[in-house]
């Protein structure tokens, strides 16, 4: 079957307004879903980081709070440790596209530290977006598509309709005031038409070859469209 690509976070942290460290990573949720998904689909998944390091998931999304309960929150620790491929990831910067069916980014604070300036992530968003390949961007992952620009200058995905992690999100979440910026904020300035839905409710957008889903809920039903475009 397919090779899927996951491009995460390599960061711990995500640096507030007030120069600050908040703890976080990869939200456990974004990644587990697609990944059970697409393994029970009989493909198979590729991990890919900034310099290769190990990624780190955000404690946070491992609480019982935001997993149902303690029993939720219990079976995503183990479905989380079950992922063997998050132990060694390859090099974002030695990543050939060619190699895969469809690129896949979780979210998390994370890439809001990192992906969102990276020129490694910004060239492969572009190159898969080109592509024609599935392109499946969830939460605060579309903070990478900040880095993809273009030789003239523009946005590879301005113009495209998406979505991601809303500022009505981020107010509840009780990072919008500590924040340095705004995810929905900086999407709509490089030229997105953001599609906002109901804070935490799924919601994923699909223009063209480019799968975005909303927030954390939207991970799988983000992974159901992908499976759909590979066939």
């Amino acid at each position: 079957m397919a090779m899927i690509l996951f491009v995460m976070t390599g960061v711990d942290y995500w640096t507030l307004a007030d120069g600050s460290r908040h703890p976080t990573g990869f939200w456990a949720e974004e990644a587990v879903a697609p990944y059970e998904a697409f393994k029970a689909a009989g493909h198979d998944v590729v991990v890919a980081t900034p310099d290769g390091v190990v990624p780190t998931v955000d404690q946070a999304s491992l609480a019982p709070e935001v997993n149902g309960g303690q029993d939720g929150a219990d079976k995503i620790a183990k479905a989380l440790a079950s992922i063997t491929e998050l132990r060694q990831p390859l090099k974002l910067a030695e990543v050939d596209l060619a190699d895969y069916a469809a690129v896949f980014y979780p979210g998390g604070h994370g890439p809001m530290e990192d992906l969102a300036g990276s020129a490694d992530s910004g060239a492969l968003l572009t190159r898969a977006l080109e592509s024609g390949k599935p392109l499946g961007v969830v939460c605060h992952a579309p903070a990478a598509l900040l880095a993809a620009a273009k030789d003239d200058g523009t946005n590879a995905f301005a113009g495209y309709r998406l979505t991601g992690f809303s500022n009505a999100e981020e107010s509840q979440a009780g990072f919008a005031d500590k924040a340095k910026w705004l995810l929905q904020d900086r999407l709509v300035e490089l030229g997105a038409d953001f599609q906002e839905g109901a804070p935490w409710a799924p919601n994923v957008v699909v223009d063209r070859n480019l799968v975005t889903g909303q927030n954390p809920a939207s991970s799988g039903p983000l992974a159901v469209e992908i499976l759909k475009a590979l066939g």
